[in-house]
This record gives structure tokens, sequence and C-alpha cells, in this order.
């Protein structure tokens, strides 16, 4: 409700077109920042702008704006710039000084809970959440962050698996996972969660290579006690073991 609330109070509205696409019924007649995949510097440079100029801007993000999305990138960059940045809510914003920017990161669902949702509760003990995109970050560190979270038994989470340029990484991060897995390991996959053209499914890390997976995908790996009962994926937490649970029959 929060962010619905800030699209209503902005000037302006800034974003990837496609995410600009899922809020226009809410942001008519507001000034529109509007940029293509990997133009998200530029969009943010224009958002701070907007903003030092004396109108107040939304960035908008897909799932959580803190996670893998534009909260870190505005404030690295007001960083960079050396832009004053306070913490404040837009209804007790004063005037700013012409170098100085009120920011408030609000929050939203991320792929990992809306998809985890869909697939029962895969998430419910320890976790890594690791992108196989190796626009920003190099494969060297994405493959060791593998190797320590398969060895260490979390459950994966696997973010922005598998594009049209990129084919070979969600390979590549299942052999690893196999390294440490069993190969009847359930694995999750969520494609545009809680979105049009949503797809959900449940298979096994041995026939992971199988199943369609794109950009809108998140790939939920499990752990070594991570079983699959009727549709639904679970991860336990531990408490059968603690509080002895009894079986029927």
């Amino acid at each position: 409700m929060r962010a619905h609330e800030v699209l209503e109070i902005v000037d302006t509205v800034a974003g990837y077109s496609t995410y600009i696409d899922l809020v226009r019924p809410l942001i008519k007649g507001k000034k529109i920042i509007s940029t293509a995949m990997t133009k998200e510097v530029e969009r943010v440079e224009a958002a701070i702008n907007t903003a030092l100029n004396g109108q107040s801007c939304a960035i908008v993000s897909s799932g959580d704006s803190g996670i893998y999305a534009m909260a870190g990138l505005a404030l690295e960059m007001c960083q960079k710039k050396q832009i004053r940045i306070r913490k404040t809510s837009f209804e007790s914003v004063s005037e700013p000084d012409g170098n100085e920017l009120y920011i408030e990161v609000i929050p939203g669902i991320p792929a990992l809970c809306s998809g985890a949702a869909l697939l029962g509760a895969p998430l419910t003990h320890d976790f890594a959440a690791i992108s196989l995109s190796d626009l920003l970050t190099p494969w060297d560190i994405i493959e060791n962050r593998l190797e320590a979270a398969a060895k260490a038994d979390f459950v994966v989470v696997l973010y922005n698996p598998k594009s049209k340029k990129r084919d070979w990484q969600i390979k590549k991060a299942r052999e690893i996972l196999l390294k440490y897995r069993d190969k009847s390991t359930p694995v999750g996959v969520a494609t545009s969660a809680m979105r049009k053209d949503q797809r959900i499914g449940i298979t096994t890390l041995e026939h992971l290579d199988t199943v369609p997976i794109n950009m809108l995908t998140t790939v939920f790996i499990g752990n070594s006690t991570s079983t699959v009962y009727m549709d639904f994926m679970i991860t336990p937490r531990g408490y059968s073991k603690k509080y002895k649970i009894k079986a029927e029959g």
C-alpha cells in the first residue's frame, strides 16, 4: 500500500519500460522516464536530476526495490556524486537546498517470496540467493558462491538463470550442485510468478535441464532435506525431529 500511495503522490515515475507498463493504470497524468533494459544508469541519473530540480520522483522496480534492483544503484550514484541524502517519507519533506535529496526505499515482494509461496514452502530453512547474470559480476565469483552454497547445504535460489544470449550458466550451475546434491533433489521453477503467463512447476536436479527457463524464471533448488508432498515443495525447519510429530497409520 505504501508503494501505491507514493505513486499517487509523486510528480514523476522512472523505470524500465516493462515495469512502467505494469503500473501504468496507477500513474496516469504523471511525467514518465522510461528506458530499455541495460540503461539503468541513465534512468537513475535522470530520476536524480529530476529530484534535484525540485520534482518528487519514484523509481519503480519489479519485486523488491532493494533485491537485485534500483535502490542500491540510486544510493550508490548519490554517494559517487556526493549528494547529501536523508531518510524520510514524502509527506514530511521540507524544501531541499539544491544538493540534497530525501530518499525512501519502499519494500516489495521479491520473486523468491512470490515464487516460494506458489511452490509451497521451499525456503523454511536457510537459503542463499544467487544471480547467474555475469553482466555485472564475474563468472568466477558466481561459481565460487555456487560451490560454497551447495557445499553448505543451503537451499539455493537462482535469479536471472537464462536469457537468449546466456544459455550456459544454468547448465554449469546444475553441474556444480550435482557434485553436492542427490540427483533426485527437488527443484521448484517459477516463471512470471503472480503475473500474466505464470508457470509453476516442480522437477528434480537431474531433469532441470529439460524445463523451460528464461529471465523471468526463479529456480529453487532444495537442500538435503527438501521434499515434495502432493504438489507442494517443502524444506523442513526441523520441528518433526525436535517435537516428534507422529505420522498417521
